[in-house]
């Protein structure tokens, strides 16, 4: 991902790495609790659980919250800052579909939910920008 013999991966001396790094493990740890607790990973998600084998869409969120905290470390250590910047404007898209999915199911009912995803997504976006202004000043000859 980088040019042959460039150090690979973000900066570890960098504020912005350990922001990705504390977001793959908070990622990491929310999948682990949807795999293995659904009904608390349903409940801090902000839909009730359905019972039975419906619950599978609790797990479902569970994968996709370790595979986000997985490839986020793994583009912390490999990937540059415009790469990681990317990933996470692109991954906007999650929270805000997950504000959406709240909201549909509980409206205004739940505030605290739609905040924790909207927060996340305002996390992520905020991270996409520092990481996209940092790599954008260290192309044009600037010092950190």
């Amino acid at each position: 991902m980088t040019g042959r013999g460039a150090p690979s991966g973000l900066p570890w001396r960098e504020p912005s790495t350990w922001l990705v790094v504390a977001l793959a493990g908070v990622f990491v740890l929310l999948g682990l609790l949807f795999v293995f607790a659904p009904r608390a990973g349903a409940a801090l998600f902000g839909i009730p659980a359905p019972e039975g084998s419906d619950l599978s869409y609790v797990t479902a969120i569970g994968l996709r919250d370790l595979a986000f905290g997985a490839y986020l470390a793994a583009l912390a250590r490999l990937a540059t800052q415009p790469i990681v910047g990317t990933v996470l404007g692109l991954t906007v898209l999650i929270p805000a579909g997950d504000v959406v999915l709240v909201f549909l199911a509980r409206g205004f009912a739940s505030p605290g939910h739609l905040l924790i995803h909207a927060g996340s997504g305002l996390v992520m976006a905020a991270g996409s920008f520092w990481l996209l202004g940092r790599a954008s000043h260290h192309t044009k000859g600037g010092s950190s």
